[in-house]
Formats: C-alpha cells, sequence, structure tokens
C-alpha cells in the first residue's frame, strides 16, 4: 500500500452502522447511493457533501458497533474515505470492512488528531504522520493477507483475482 495523503474526520465513540448508514438507507446495495447518505445522522450531518478522495475518519472506541450491515464499509469506501482510524472497532464491522475492502487501522492515539489535520499512513509499517501538528503515531500494521485484501479492493475481488477470472 503507498503513502496516502488525507485529511481527518473526527467523530467520537461508540459509532454504530445506523449512524454510519441508517437502516432508511438500506433498501439499495448501490456504493454510490449508500454514500450520498453515509454519516448522516452523526455529529457531522454534511459529511458526505463535504468528504473527499483519500479522507480519513477518526474515531474513540467501538467503531461500528450494532448491526451486521456490509453497507456500512461499502459506504464508508464509496464516499472515497482511504482509511478509518479507531481505538477499537466491533468485530463484526472489523471483518466486513475488509471483505469489502476498506482499509481500518486501531490505533490508541487517536484522541490527538482534529478534524481537518492532514494525515499521511504508511499501512505497512504502522505509521501515521499528523502533517499539521508534526506528530507521528504507530499502530499494529495489519497481516498482510488483510492487506492483500484491501489492495484488491475486497474478499470477492481477491478471489476472482487469486482464480484468474
Amino acid at each position: 500500500m503507498a503513502l496516502k495523503k488525507g485529511r481527518a474526520w473526527k467523530f467520537g465513540k461508540d459509532i454504530d452502522t445506523d449512524v454510519i448508514i441508517a437502516a432508511r438507507y438500506l433498501n439499495t446495495s448501490n456504493p454510490k447511493e449508500l454514500a450520498r447518505h453515509v454519516m448522516e445522522d452523526s455529529d457531522i450531518p454534511d459529511f458526505a457533501l463535504k468528504v473527499k478522495e483519500n479522507d480519513i475518519i477518526i474515531a474513540d472506541e467501538n467503531f461500528g458497533c450494532g448491526s451486521s450491515r456490509e453497507h456500512a464499509p461499502i459506504a464508508i469506501k464509496a464516499s472515497g474515505v482511504q482509511a478509518v482510524l479507531a481505538k477499537s472497532f466491533a468485530r463484526i464491522f472489523y471483518r466486513n470492512a475488509f471483505n469489502m475492502g476498506l482499509a481500518i487501522y486501531e490505533v490508541a492515539e487517536t484522541d490527538k488528531i482534529d478534524t481537518s489535520d492532514e494525515l499521511e499512513i504508511d499501512a505497512r509499517n504502522g505509521i501515521i504522520k499528523n502533517l499539521t501538528k508534526n506528530q507521528t503515531y504507530t499502530f499494529k500494521p495489519i497481516p498482510p493477507f488483510m492487506q492483500e485484501l484491501v489492495e484488491a479492493g475486497g474478499l470477492i475481488q481477491y478471489a476472482q483475482k487469486e482464480m484468474g477470472l
């Protein structure tokens, strides 16, 4: 995974899947339509209108709790977000994110990052540089196989690639 820079969007703890993408939008699986409503019920209701390609979601503990809907990581990824950094993730969201090709990283120092901070993520080495504050944070890199899932775009794309399809 190449180094990518992005702007931070800060959310709190216990961000559940209904906040990420409300149940009223689950009648579609179209990623672009889901992206139009991502984080609509959060404390940044206009997030979907302002988020840009390669931006990064920052959160506290238990990001993605609630129901097991795959729509949540799909909506985040389709919005252009390159990664989610949180102190911890709900277990089912963690697995769904990788299956859908969304990079997520457990980072203890998310409380040091603010909305609009410019970040650079080195996923292979587990390093985040906060270019705005001239700070560096570390995290345990995800296993190589999980990195391959993200690079391929998700589990289905990875399997297709492995099968030569």
